[in-house]
């Protein structure tokens, strides 16, 4: 049996016909494969990780941020995002200060090389998945996030905790 292309397999599923489980595995496959190329052609085009390019972007975006509030725009634990940062201020992208008023408190900066690498880095920073995410509207984000609800309801041994780590091809 020719196998279907996307265009008419969205055909059916808008025409009432229900996708086969194989079909939406494709799906499935086509979304991580598209966006891990997309972070290794950050990678490849600027030298560093999606995710550190996604950081990048964050602090030009909102200078000053402390570590656990960039942890929070970008979904990821906080030791995470402090051992990135810890790799982003060794090459002289980032640079942390602490504040006169409590000397706990460290802010995050781009450093000038850090902006120059942002500016001539390929787009979206964030990464394709969390840009197309933003482009939806809220009730179909809800509807997203309920099917995969069910979806992962159906696995059995699963560890919550990797909604806070990055992809492995972004990290």
């Amino acid at each position: 049996m020719p196998r279907k292309n996307a265009t008419s397999d969205a055909a059916n599923v808008a025409g009432g016909d229900a996708p086969t489980p194989l079909e939406v595995l494709q799906r499935f496959r086509v979304l991580i494969r598209t966006a891990q190329r997309h972070s290794q052609w950050i990678e490849r085009q600027s030298g560093i990780t999606g995710a550190q390019l996604w950081a990048l972007q964050e602090l030009f975006e909102r200078p000053g941020l402390r570590v656990g509030e960039l942890g929070n725009l970008m979904a990821l634990h906080q030791s995470t995002v402090s051992n990135m940062v810890d790799r982003l201020e060794t090459s002289g992208l980032v640079r942390k200060e602490r504040t006169a008023v409590d000397q706990r408190v460290v802010r995050l900066y781009l450093t000038d090389r850090g902006g120059e690498l942002l500016a001539g880095a390929p787009s979206p920073a964030r990464g394709v998945l969390p840009e197309a995410l933003c482009t939806l509207d809220g009730s179909d984000l809800r509807q997203l996030q309920r099917s995969l609800d069910q979806l992962l309801r159906q696995i059995k041994k699963m560890d919550e905790g990797f909604g806070m780590q990055p992809l492995p091809f972004t990290e």
